[in-house]
């Protein structure tokens, strides 16, 4: 039979261990791994490898000898309790191998999970399942997760009292970060937030989310749209000396202010502008720049936009002026602009 959905989540995370196997297919091997993980502990529990109650076999060895999976299943365990058949990595030629295997199963042999990659709707594998009367087989897409999956992921982590602007934010990162990235990010979020009682805040989920390797690039954009021009030197030295390149610095600002001149221009507001932007703003940073978009207006951030694709063209001509010299000159007017 085949699972999608919503009625797929439920089954990863509460299996029936009366079914016969499982197979879990996708292009995306990190999803494919998370959901058999999570389907492998609920169906043997935590110890249940340590048990010896799991079986792992690889696609490969499965070419090699088709027999290997049925005599898996077929094993009697030392220590009581259900047992698991996992199968790594299939292909199209171990079909026949895991058929016999699912034909020959019968009450008290192992459960059979296995895992393939990207699987056509022809593929003589998920036939073997959809058609199966007591197995599963189950597409891992790309999709982003779905708020009940995330929901999921924050009650496993201990993370209950969530505020509905941290919810928000949290909604964003899934759909910014890998999934394991995501539920690493969640663990994080969980350890920093033990002992403390207070709902989770969108500043607890900046706190803890992946910092941007242009952090200090970030600083530097800050202080221009704040109109900050006296902090300005100090810190265009440092980005020097960290070997920071003047052609990098550009394409950020001009990031940054389209982002902010694509949020003042927005007919619903900043606000609304700002949290149409790709990728996702958190927290303190979100409403930084939603403040920076209302107080520099359309018309500012134009030509401010304007002076920093003229720095652009002038970094990227045969010019012979210090590049740095030119994107400095160009953040110091900019910063001067803000001030007005």
């Amino acid at each position: 039979m085949k699972l999608a959905g919503a009625a797929a989540a439920r089954y990863f995370a509460k299996p029936d261990p009366d079914r016969t196997g499982l197979l879990i297919y996708g292009g995306d091997a990190m999803r494919v791994a998370l959901r058999r993980q999570e389907v492998i502990a609920a169906l043997i529990g935590p110890q249940g490898e340590e048990e010896m109650r799991l079986t792992r076999i690889a696609g490969a060895d499965l070419r090699k000898s088709p027999s290997l999976l049925l005599d898996a299943i077929k094993e009697v365990g030392f220590f009581p309790g259900l047992r698991v058949a996992f199968l790594e990595d299939a292909t199209e030629t171990v079909t026949d191998a895991i058929t016999t295997a699912l034909s020959e199963w019968r009450e008290g042999d192992a459960r059979i999970v296995v895992t393939a990659g990207s699987l056509t709707a022809k593929s003589k594998l998920r036939k073997a399942f959809e058609g199966h009367s007591s197995a599963y087989a189950v597409g891992i897409y790309d999709d982003p997760p779905s708020r009940e999956e995330i929901e999921d992921i924050l009650r496993r982590a201990g993370l209950r009292d969530i505020s509905a602007e941290a919810m928000t934010d949290l909604l964003a990162l899934s759909r910014a970060l890998d999934p394991g990235d995501f539920r690493q990010t969640v663990e994080k979020i969980s350890l920093y937030k033990y002992g403390d009682e207070a709902a989770l805040s969108p500043a607890d989920v900046a706190a803890c989310a992946p910092s941007s390797v242009e952090a200090g690039v970030d600083d530097v954009l800050e202080i221009v749209a704040d109109g900050r021009a006296p902090e300005l030197g100090p810190v265009m030295q440092r980005l020097e000396s960290q070997g920071v390149q003047p052609v990098l610095l550009t394409i950020m600002a001009l990031r940054h202010f389209r982002a902010l001149h694509a949020a003042a221009s927005d007919p619903a507001g900043p606000g609304s502008g700002i949290a149409r932007i790709r990728p996702p703003i958190f927290g303190p940073r979100r409403d930084k720049m939603q403040r920076q978009a209302q107080s520099w207006g359309m018309f500012k951030l134009e030509t401010a936009l304007k002076d920093l694709v003229e720095a652009d063209l002038t970094l990227r001509s045969a010019s012979r002026a210090p590049q740095m010299a030119v994107i400095e000159r160009t953040l110091m007017r900019l910063a001067m602009l803000a001030r007005r």
